[in-house]
């Protein structure tokens, strides 16, 4: 593979013109997926342009999509991902899932009893787009953790929540503060609306403060976050690190703040927000991680006039999310609610998370995850990893299309291994990264 396409040569005299002649030569076909970019200094001499402003426009087109890191020596132009298509890894015959991000089926409540309850009434234009029941067990959930809900609204499903919430408030090419690495779904979102993610680099604690500090002094439109059960890493904000956060954000009362607390009440920590008293700021809670990912709902609060804009989108296009579908999330988040249901997975996802880190601390493999369903294990290289442990016969996720700026690592969903099987990951994965000399101190 050459090293740069004769039929197309890359100019410019900035960062910035740098990387629109890399996106002209992609939109053309002269640059193909897979083909190699010149090394930052190569570029750089033949453009009489520092390493420092060549270096600057590859860093943005990363986080574009347009490139990415192909190993330690090599960058190269991105494989488009079909966004409308996108699947889900694929997980070899036998191998033990642990990379598809699901919650465990067996752990998700039994949707007959609820189904069988669903009246006969049909719904009809002008009639209120909510089930106010299924607002009621939103708000007691949203008070709870001390968010104002008095401005509700009933989404899709996450990213449909978000995706109303970018669109009311954002516009073609405005930075987002986004958490770095982040999930797959949310990165393909923010890239698709035309706006440019800013990687907030984060730990265990969540986004760290300095990273969102650089974040915001360049000027970012709106921080996208998730406060618990953080994708891929499973990290959770800290009492601690929200309130430092918030004081922070104090100062830049017109940045957008947007929440995804996909896994809501069953992510086994508190939720510790950000929005305070801020005038622009939603909250999206979505019951795909605990009553099932079919039913495509999930609630949104915000401020009145984010919440206006959002539902009078809506009823342009959707119009109003299925009230089938509401009754039947409703009925069912009461009754697993009641008998102890959703109570049994957090306790289960909680127990499996924590003896899969247990194992990882007795075997010197560092991880983190303190919530939800993931752990996030730092490596040097990502594919040879994969590649043995599905040998072993286990399928994990490499880390690669979460990431921004931040080190290489892989996505272990744990949410589905029984807590005997954590010894025998460990032991598998030491292996493996025993066998890579500098692999297993990512």
């Amino acid at each position: 593979m050459t090293i740069e396409p004769v039929q197309y040569r890359i100019s410019g005299h900035n960062a910035a013109t740098v990387a629109r002649s890399i996106e002209r030569g992609v939109s053309l076909g002269h640059l193909q997926p897979g083909d190699a970019v010149p090394s930052v200094r190569a570029l750089a001499e033949r453009l009489s342009l520092s390493p420092t402003t060549v270096a600057a426009a590859y860093r943005d087109l990363r986080q574009r999509g347009t490139l990415i890191a192909h190993d330690r020596s090599r960058t190269v132009i991105a494989h488009r991902r079909d966004l409308a298509t996108r699947l889900a890894p694929e997980i070899p015959d036998g191998a033990v899932d642990l990379a598809s991000g699901n919650p465990d089926p067996a752990l998700l409540p039994d949707l007959g009893p609820a189904l069988a309850s669903v009246g006969p009434v049909h719904r009809l234009y002008g009639d209120d787009p909510a089930v106010e029941r299924l607002l009621d067990l939103a708000r007691q959930g949203f008070a709870a953790d001390g968010i104002p809900a008095e401005h509700l609204a009933v989404v899709g499903g996450g990213l449909d929540g978000i995706e109303r919430v970018l669109e009311v408030h954002c516009r073609l090419g405005d930075h987002i503060a986004i958490e770095d690495p982040s999930y797959i779904g949310t990165l393909d979102l923010v890239r698709t609306l035309g706006l440019i993610p800013v990687p907030v680099a984060i730990d265990d604690e969540g986004p760290e403060v300095d990273a969102l500090t650089t974040a915001l002094d360049q000027g970012v439109t709106a921080v996208l976050l998730v406060p618990r059960a953080q994708n891929p890493t499973g990290a959770a904000l800290s009492q601690e690190r929200a309130a430092t956060l918030r004081s922070l954000l104090a100062d830049h009362p017109e940045v957008l703040i947007v929440e995804d607390d996909h896994a809501s009440c069953i992510s086994g920590v508190p939720h510790h927000q950000l929005i305070g008293d801020r005038p622009r700021w939603a909250v999206v809670r979505s019951v795909a991680k605990s009553l099932g990912p079919d039913l495509r709902v999930a609630v949104l609060s915000g401020d009145d006039d984010t919440i206006a804009r959002v539902a009078g989108r809506q009823r342009l296009g959707t119009g109003w999310v299925s009230h089938l579908l509401q009754h039947l999330t409703a009925t069912v988040w009461s009754s697993s609610a009641a008998d102890g249901t959703l109570e049994h997975a957090t306790q289960t996802y909680a127990a499996r998370r924590s003896a899969v880190l247990d194992a990882f601390r007795g075997r010197d493999i560092t991880a983190t995850g303190t919530s939800g369903f993931n752990v996030w294990v730092p490596v040097a290289e990502e594919v040879p990893v994969v590649q043995g442990m599905a040998a072993r016969g286990w399928a994990v996720q490499a880390g690669e299309p979460f990431r921004l700026d931040a080190p290489p690592g892989l996505r272990i969903t744990v949410a589905g291994l029984p807590v005997e099987r954590a010894e025998d990951l460990a032991v598998d994965l030491a292996e493996v990264l025993d066998q890579r000399l500098g692999t297993r101190r990512g």
